[in-house]
């Protein structure tokens, strides 16, 4: 884990603050190693700073979050942002996870890529008997 350690991306550069200094493009070893902590976003109150009004925070989940700028200590607040988790799945393991993928095919026909027994391989507009059957991957 990153410890006594502030990193943040700037212009695409890595920054890092560890013990008091500052570098900047520097490589973080957890980075290096495969191991990669939470980006988190601030914002700065008042004035922002050349990090930019919202700037990037990479901290452990176990941090406390900051309240001061880690370039200018000026008071920040951090924000909700929206996650992306990126994980191709193959249409086999999204039916097994129990999802169901519908691909556009026609105006109206939408092709059932994980079709499970006894699903319509095909849904179309209006044919309500085409929908995926939802009970076979839905329980209480």
């Amino acid at each position: 884990m990153c410890h006594n350690k502030i990193c943040w991306y700037h212009e695409t550069k890595l920054c890092i603050i560890q013990s008091g200094n500052l570098k900047i493009g520097a490589d973080c070893v957890e980075r290096e190693k495969g191991v990669f902590m939470p980006i988190y976003e601030y914002e700065h109150m008042d004035t922002p700073c050349s990090l930019g009004k919202v700037f990037e925070v990479e901290q452990s989940i176990n941090d406390k979050p900051l309240k001061k700028c880690p370039q200018c200590v000026s008071p920040i607040k951090k924000i909700i942002s929206r996650i992306n988790i990126a994980c191709p799945k193959s249409n086999s393991d999204l039916r097994d996870l129990g999802f169901t993928k519908l691909v556009r095919r026609d105006d109206g026909v939408y092709e059932n890529v994980t079709a499970r027994d006894g699903d319509s391989r095909y849904m179309r507009s209006g044919k309500p008997e085409t929908i995926p059957d939802l009970s076979k991957t839905l329980s209480d």
